[in-house]
This record gives structure tokens, sequence and C-alpha cells, in this order.
């Protein structure tokens, strides 16, 4: 009986454990991703290039909050998007706003006059 429950427990701990939103990590272009949703965007994102609507993207751009010489927390988005007129996006895919991300949203509004575009 013990056996089988410690046969049991091992199978429970040698299976991967299952992201918290259900997100998952998709690897596009030679990058992964942290969501299918996300690895889409880029997608998007490169066929935007080649038309000419987009002049390059970036992913994971970070933003460092600090304070008086002292870090707060770093906000990282998903995609800075540039366009051929100059003007730049941050853009960050969301499947569910966390309270974390509304304040580093915040944050990042606050500290960089940036605002970032939710898709």
């Amino acid at each position: 009986m013990q056996e089988a429950r410690a046969t049991g427990l091992l199978q429970q701990q040698s299976q991967p454990k299952r992201s918290k939103y259900r997100n998952k990590r998709t690897f596009y272009n030679g990058v992964w991703f942290s969501s299918q949703k996300e690895a889409g965007r880029a997608g998007e994102l490169d066929l935007l290039v080649r038309s000419g609507y987009v002049r390059s993207w970036e992913a994971q751009p970070r933003f460092p909050i600090e304070h008086q010489g002292q870090k707060i927390c770093t906000y990282v988005g998903d995609f800075k998007v540039e366009y051929p007129d100059g003007h730049v996006e941050i853009e960050d895919v969301k499947g569910m706003k966390t309270p974390v991300y509304k304040l580093k949203r915040k944050l990042v509004k606050a500290f960089y006059g940036i605002e970032i575009k939710e898709l």
C-alpha cells in the first residue's frame, strides 16, 4: 500500500507544473514567448514589417522604475513597436490584468509618460 502511494507521489511530481493562468509557452522564429497569443502577435508584427506598416519591433522592452536612486521594480512589456512616422507604442498582450500589472502600468505612465497599448 505504501509502495503504491509512493509511486503515485512520484508520478505527480514528474508531471510538468501547469501555468497559473493556463498560458502555454510557444516557440516562434527562434524565440520563446510566454503565450500562444503573444507568439501570434509577433507573427502579425512580422507581417506588418514586411508590408511597410511597421518599421520595426522589439520583444520585451524593459522599463526600470526608480525613485531617488531606489529601484522599485522593472516593467517588462511584450513589444515595442516603431512606426514609419517615428512614433513608438508599447504593447502588452493580456489575457488577465493582474493587480501587479495594473500598478506597473500606472508607474510607467507616471515615470515615462508612456501609455501601454493592451491587446
